[in-house]
């Protein structure tokens, strides 16, 4: 695969992005950004479980 047919093909798949405008119709901002966030918190707290000496 040569870098022409390359860059070509990535030029057509993002102009096909654009018609979808890229999120689904499920998918709540507010909720991903909240379940992303309870996953941090709850690995900040694993984290300090382990880290006990200090």
């Amino acid at each position: 695969m040569s870098f022409n047919s390359t860059a070509a093909q990535l030029v057509t798949l993002a102009a096909e992005g654009e018609e979808h405008g890229g999120n689904h119709e499920s998918l709540s901002p507010y909720v991903t950004g909240i379940g992303a966030f309870v996953i941090l918190l709850l690995l900040l707290w694993i984290t300090t479980r382990f880290n006990r000496d200090r």
